[in-house]
This record gives C-alpha cells, sequence and structure tokens, in this order.
C-alpha cells in the first residue's frame, strides 16, 4: 500500500507520479506491467503505463482504484476513456498516460511494439516470471 501526504508541499515529477500507478495498479492485481520512458519520443506524456486484467470488469478496478488513490492526494486525470467498457481504459495525468486493458485486447493493439524505442523502466513487481510462472 502506498501512504502519501494528503497535501504535496512540493511538485510530483513524473516518474515519482508513474510510480505511485506503478503501485496502484499493483494493489488491484494487475498483470504484466510495463512502464515506459517516454522521453524525446512523445511530445504529450513522460511515461506510459501498460498493464493488464483478466476481465473487464478487473479492469475497471484497476482504473477505479488508481483513480482514487491519486485524487487522495489532489491529483485528477485530465481525462479518462473507455471505462464503461473495460476493454482498454485510458487515463491522461498529463506526463503520466495508464493504459489499462483486457488481456486479449493488449495483445491485439501492441502498444509495446508500437513504441518499441521507449527505454523500459524496472520495476519490482513480484509477480512470477519466464519459467516461474503459473497459471
Amino acid at each position: 500500500m502506498v501512504v502519501a501526504e494528503k497535501s504535496p508541499r512540493r511538485l510530483m515529477t513524473g516518474k515519482e507520479k508513474a510510480m505511485l500507478c506503478v503501485q496502484y495498479a499493483l494493489d488491484s492485481r494487475a498483470k504484466d506491467l510495463v512502464l515506459l520512458d517516454m522521453g524525446g519520443l512523445s511530445s504529450f506524456a513522460d511515461y506510459f503505463l501498460i498493464c493488464s486484467g483478466k476481465s473487464s470488469r478487473q479492469v475497471q478496478g484497476i482504473a477505479d482504484r488508481l483513480e482514487e488513490g491519486l485524487r487522495e492526494i489532489g491529483i485528477k486525470p485530465m481525462g479518462v476513456e473507455g471505462r464503461r467498457e473495460g476493454h482498454w481504459i485510458l487515463m491522461d495525468y498529463g506526463d503520466v498516460i495508464v493504459h489499462a486493458f483486457y488481456e486479449p485486447r493488449r495483445f491485439f493493439y501492441d502498444l509495446e511494439s508500437l513504441w518499441f524505442e521507449a527505454k523500459h523502466v524496472p520495476l519490482e513487481t513480484n509477480e512470477p516470471t519466464g519459467s516461474d510462472a503459473t497459471d
């Protein structure tokens, strides 16, 4: 769980905000988190967080947790799209864009390949990877 001040005394950096988003997504059991550093590749965001849920309801829960957690510290989204369907929810936090996908949609749109030049920010997610992964 993330502990943050209700009213931040300083402006949060894009990376700090992105890492908060990672933590809130993990709180919601999001899967396959990828944080892309978009520096120099995008004029509209510094970071993209891409994550998945096993159902549209879980994807909606991920978005709800992110929005609730950030709102508690005074950060509101500039826009949210796709919440009703829950297949691809895009949350615009200015310097951080969150893409929460229902798994089949994520593979179809394959944003990681579209932004293949972006640097992957290492994350400690405590998720099983590689041969350690189980269903």
